[in-house]
């Protein structure tokens, strides 16, 4: 299958929420349509960092998506490209989407001078661990999380 990537389009809506429903279900993150339509609103909106490219099909359905962002590197003293989210439809699996949308976020990189491309999937998705593999560097790096005001162990936090 033929695929080719380009920006987010205001009339990809329907398709674009299409995959974003898979990709949370897939992530097992429970979405509303409200959550989807702020999301769509920063895709679209050029004040808002992050951006977006899909994956389309000879036939014109979109296959994939992947959403980025810039980030401020303090220590390095520049600016790095987070890839937030990266997903393909079943049926484009078997396809090079994953690479080519991985590969159109580097290009943006580059054009836009950030210094670093960073992305983190779920230590399970062994097929996506195999397109980051391919594409970028493992890092020793290990992610923490935590909602504000809360105790790691879910409590409230007294400070």
């Amino acid at each position: 299958m033929r695929v080719t990537v380009r920006a987010v389009e205001p009339g990809d809506r329907a398709d674009w929420d299409r995959l974003y429903v898979g990709y949370a279900r897939f992530n097992r993150v429970e979405q509303t349509d409200e959550m989807r339509d702020r999301v769509w609103g920063w895709l679209l909106d050029d004040e808002h960092p992050v951006r977006a490219f899909v994956a389309v099909a000879p036939d014109g359905e979109l296959i994939g998506l992947v959403h980025y962002h810039a980030f401020p590197r303090p220590l390095a003293a520049s600016t790095g490209c987070y890839i937030d989210d990266l997903f393909v439809a079943p049926e484009g699996r078997r396809s090079d989407a994953a690479t080519r949308l991985l590969k159109a976020v580097a290009d943006a990189a580059e054009s836009d001078g950030r210094t670093l491309l960073r992305g983190v999937t779920r230590s399970r998705n062994y097929r996506a661990r195999v397109i980051y593999d391919r594409f970028a560097t493992r890092t020793d790096w290990v992610v923490y999380e935590r909602t504000p005001n809360r105790q790691p162990d879910g409590g409230t936090s007294t400070t």
